[in-house]
């Protein structure tokens, strides 16, 4: 759901805050959630200690059950079963860290004081554990699948600037960035991969659960044929660096384009101008593309609503169910969007039921001067991503290297429900949201290439009924791309099991998760000694995962933040 925390104390604005009836209007666009991005800012502790396999392959589909998309109702014969809620103790908290405040995310809340949550008002008022309810959860990494916080922290901690007072730091979108290599899944179907182990040194009634859920592979040369429609900032403020990196991301998709896919674009400042209409690519790097491209200039004010309708006229004008539909928007985040824009947007990307045109927001520029607030808006509301590129390298990864990653569908409107034993409750969360209510929490879509990863630190206040037969469920519902058709799939989990097995994407996604929690809690205390969980996290990943990459990576960004 939309991030609404959208002020950056810690830096000077560049522009305007989102007016009251934006917000308005975009809280009217989207569904409230109860949103939560994990609590205590060191990542929980020093890692696993301990760890489980991934799950094995997937599950068998069940058949739809035709109930209604924010109820998850009762299935028929055939899948997991009830998807309404059953329990109320265990509802994800209130808004956590956004990434704009610098403090660390709050604690969850105690359960709401009802039915399902004993709490022994007449003795400390603290909640009395519910050792018979089995705790059920509905869960969301991020609904628009962003990845913009990890590179801004990188650029700005490795670059010149090498401060994280003006960079978000969103938990959820660091776990989208970095790669996690799950078993591909079949067309059409997901890979759900439920893995549980312990922290070392932490107490014996806690327990992390990372599950994954991975799509299938796709090729460039094996993808649907593409409706890309290209909105690109020609105002003043892209003078410079946010203009050149700009027209590299517009080459390096014309690089990645094929023939037969259509490309429109339009190009704004205080004036709209339709620079290509419908034009059919006759191969990558088409020429007349290519000179589109080079052509960018940077010009006046901005008028980013009247650029964003074209726009969406002009993909709309060429909607083709049979392809993938996309609005790429390229700024570097110094205009702003008005009521219109969050209508036309939310118009465009069609109902839970249906397919729509799915905006890529592409912030440009370095990290101090970008203000994600407008990408990271929109995006959410368009059902579709903000990336963040600060240089020619990462445009040619985003839009060349991960080109069907970023631009794709593979599967739509995922959700994931967690079933755990009585007394468990989540502790730490990486995802944007979770609940015990199924209709609070957004679906989101799965693109070919991906894996949609949670990680989460769980206690148990009722640790004798972990015996040998107790077991976690991990459900996952989702739409097939083309017809719609709702399927599901199912693992269970014996806990003991799992907890006595290897697990090394575990414990690359429990240094992940401390690598962003330790960032806030860098960024709150400026003391290098905060990033220590981090650090040992790592290295058990490292151990683990020899010569990873993206683990290579945090081990620089974070070494650079303690110093010598």
């Amino acid at each position: 759901m939309p991030t609404l925390n959208v002020t950056s104390p810690s830096r000077p604005r560049t522009f305007a805050a989102l007016s009251l009836p934006l917000l308005a209007a975009l809280a009217g666009a989207c569904s409230s959630a109860a949103q939560h991005d994990g609590s205590g800012a060191s990542g929980g502790a020093s890692g696993p200690s301990s760890d489980s396999g991934p799950g094995s392959g997937s599950a068998s589909p069940g058949e739809s059950d035709g109930g209604t998309d924010g109820g998850w109702e009762t299935g028929e014969p055939g899948t997991t079963g009830d998807w309404s809620p059953t329990t109320t103790g265990a509802s994800g908290g209130e808004p956590g860290d956004s990434g704009t405040t610098g403090g660390a995310p709050e604690e969850p809340p105690p359960p709401d004081d009802d039915e399902s949550s004993t709490t022994d008002d007449s003795t400390t008022g603290e909640p009395v554990c519910d050792d018979q309810t089995p705790v059920v959860l509905y869960l969301s990494p991020d609904d628009s699948n962003s990845t913009s916080s990890p590179v801004q922290v990188r650029e700005a901690v490795l670059s010149q600037w090498g401060s994280l007072s003006y960079v978000p730091i969103r938990t959820w979108e660091f776990l989208n960035y970095y790669t996690f290599d799950y078993a591909a899944a079949d067309k059409g179907m997901v890979t759900v991969l439920p893995e549980i182990a312990r922290f070392e040194d932490s107490p014996d009634d806690h327990y992390v659960v990372q599950i994954g859920v991975a799509s299938e592979t796709v090729s460039n040369a094996d993808r649907p044929l593409m409706n890309v429609t290209l909105v690109l900032d020609e105002s003043g403020s892209m003078g410079g660096l946010p203009m050149e990196l700009q027209q590299e991301v517009c080459r390096t998709i014309a690089g990645s384009l094929r023939a037969g896919d259509i490309v429109s674009a339009v190009g704004w400042d205080t004036v709209n101008a339709v620079k290509l209409t419908k034009h059919k690519v006759t191969k990558a790097n088409d020429p007349e593309l290519l000179d589109l491209c080079d052509g960018l200039e940077a010009g006046g004010g901005t008028d980013l609503n009247g650029g964003l309708t074209a726009g969406y006229d002009l993909a709309q004008a060429q909607f083709d169910a049979t392809r993938i539909n996309r609005v790429v928007l390229i700024s570097d985040g110094g205009a702003n969007a008005g009521v219109t824009d969050i209508e036309i947007i939310a118009g465009g990307a069609g109902s839970k039921d249906q397919d729509g045109i799915y905006l890529v927001g592409v912030g440009v520029g370095t990290p101090d001067s970008y203000n994600d607030e407008l990408m990271d808006t929109v995006t959410d509301v368009g059902r579709g991503a903000s990336l963040f590129i600060p240089s020619v390298d990462e445009a040619h990864k985003m839009f060349g290297e991960r080109f069907v990653q970023t631009m794709a569908v593979a599967v739509r409107d995922v959700r994931v429900r967690l079933d755990m034993p009585p007394g468990f409750s989540i502790v730490k969360f990486s995802g944007e949201e979770y609940s015990t209510d199924p209709a609070e929490v957004e679906p989101q879509h799965l693109a070919p290439n991906d894996a949609m990863v949670f990680h989460q630190t769980v206690a148990t206040c009722a640790p004798g009924l972990v015996d040998e037969a107790a077991e976690f469920k991990v459900a996952v519902r989702w739409k097939d791309p083309i017809t719609f058709e709702e399927r599901e799939s199912e693992v269970i989990k014996k806990i003991q099991e799992s907890v006595a097995a290897e697990s090394p994407l575990l414990k690359k996604g429990a240094a992940v998760f401390a690598y962003a929690e330790g960032l806030k809690a860098y960024r709150e205390a400026a003391d290098a000694a905060t990033l220590a969980p981090a650090l040992a996290a790592l290295a058990l990943a490292e151990a683990a995962l020899p010569g990873d990459p993206d683990l290579a990576e945090i081990r620089t960004v974070l070494e650079t933040l303690a110093g010598p």
